[in-house]
């Protein structure tokens, strides 16, 4: 067992790996338009490449954490950079919609096979208040993604091209692939013996654990208010507004700073009633998008979509880093089954939701995008409710009379 002080180089790893699925969904983001013209495909078309990417992210998070818990996380987690690197290159190189949506579907596993034995790495190396400090980080470690990711790709779009975008990538990838064979190490100390019966007991467990899954909800609400502003966005921004991808790349990133915000509130005031404090976030982010829609009638605008947008985003930040938090740290004894079966099902929702709200409300100027933080605000105000109806229940049933 390594010692506190030979395991910081690791833990720092482990950190840099955890924005990995930001940076693969949202670097590209101010390309989609060029990469739409320079393909001959539709906006949908494109937008379908980041579907597919969420989608088997998520599918293979619930069955790769039962892995890693039976077989280990470090070279599972190294393989995975390597064909990463590899799937980014054929991205590059290029010029087929299909292989590129293909390989998108590759990505998609590697990244979550990396992330999923990251998370894992945590609950594995640390314990109690120290274990809690860093799970309250995930969100904010996650979120450097989308803030340096759009910004950094719409440079790189501006100067080279959008294939420069996944060529970053593979850089990245060799990069933290070759630091993690020299310094990182297996840190499964207890294997879960694989088998299917027991697994499959384990995810009905979590699956009836009604707080579990309603803060999943919670979470795949939250996400994809974000997801829906970078399907969007960029052609709002590059098409209607008739701005650069520079200027996408920047309020992506102002937007990826709303979402750190939020984060950092979630953890200064992670000791305050949680049932309290969400429903708050809630009805201020229906008094935010209600607003925008109104406000809609007098003003249109960059200035004004940004406004919104990023009140809304510190408000979907702080939803996502409480329920994050508590979802992550709910079955610490099955760290890799949990934190696959969290991210899973979140971004398996997250890639429904915003593609078919997107196809439903698509890329064409501000008011679209408000109805669509309307309809994932009033779900989000839904699951609220009922999770507040059931913890008011379930505090009504601990409380006996005093004799």
């Amino acid at each position: 067992m390594k010692t506190e002080q030979q395991q910081r180089t690791p833990t720092i790893l482990a950190f840099s790996l955890l924005p990995l699925s930001g940076f693969a969904t949202d670097i590209y983001i101010p390309s989609l338009p060029s990469m739409g013209t320079a393909l001959h495909i539709s906006s949908v078309q494109v937008q379908l490449t980041l579907t597919l990417f969420l989608i088997s992210y998520g599918v293979s998070q619930l069955f790769i954490g039962s892995i890693l818990d039976s077989y280990g996380r470090y070279k599972f987690s190294l393989i995975s950079l390597v064909v990463f690197c590899l799937s980014c290159l054929a991205i590059a190189v290029s010029h087929n919609i299909y292989i590129i949506c293909a390989m998108r579907v590759v990505q998609g596993i590697t990244v979550a096979m990396i992330v999923v034995a990251k998370r894992a790495y945590f609950i594995d190396v640390y314990e109690g208040d120290r274990l809690k400090h860093y799970l309250s980080m995930f969100t904010i470690i996650w979120s450097a993604g989308p803030i340096v990711a759009p910004f950094i790709g719409g440079y790189l779009e501006h100067l080279f091209g959008w294939q420069s975008n996944f060529y970053f990538l593979a850089a990245f990838a060799l990069v933290i692939a070759v630091l993690e064979y020299f310094y990182s190490g297996e840190t499964l100390r207890n294997p879960v013996r694989f088998n299917l019966k027991n697994i499959g007991g384990i995810y009905m467990t979590m699956i009836r654990t009604t707080s579990f899954t309603m803060g999943i909800l919670m979470l795949s609400f939250a996400y994809t208010m974000v997801m829906i502003y970078n399907m969007t966005g960029p052609f709002i921004i590059e098409h209607q507004l008739k701005l650069t991808p520079v200027i996408a790349g920047y309020c992506s990133l102002l937007l990826g700073i709303a979402w750190m915000i939020g984060g950092f509130i979630g953890r200064a005031l992670i000791k305050k009633p949680f049932y309290g404090k969400m429903l708050v976030n809630i009805c201020m982010q229906l008094l935010f998008v209600v607003v925008m829609i109104l406000s809609l009638m007098f003003t249109q605008g960059l200035a004004s979509m940004l406004i919104f947008a990023f009140l809304i985003h510190v408000c979907a930040g702080f939803t996502y880093n409480n329920y994050f938090t508590y979802c992550l740290s709910k079955f610490p004894q099955y760290a890799g089954i949990s934190g696959g079966m969290t991210g899973g099902v979140v971004y398996i929702m997250v890639s429904v939701l915003s593609y078919s709200i997107v196809n439903v409300l698509p890329p064409k100027d501000e008011g679209h995008l408000g109805y669509s933080y309307l309809i994932l605000i009033f779900l989000s105000a839904i699951t609220m409710i009922g999770i507040f109806i059931g913890y008011h229940r379930l505090q009504s049933r601990k409380i006996s009379p005093v004799v």
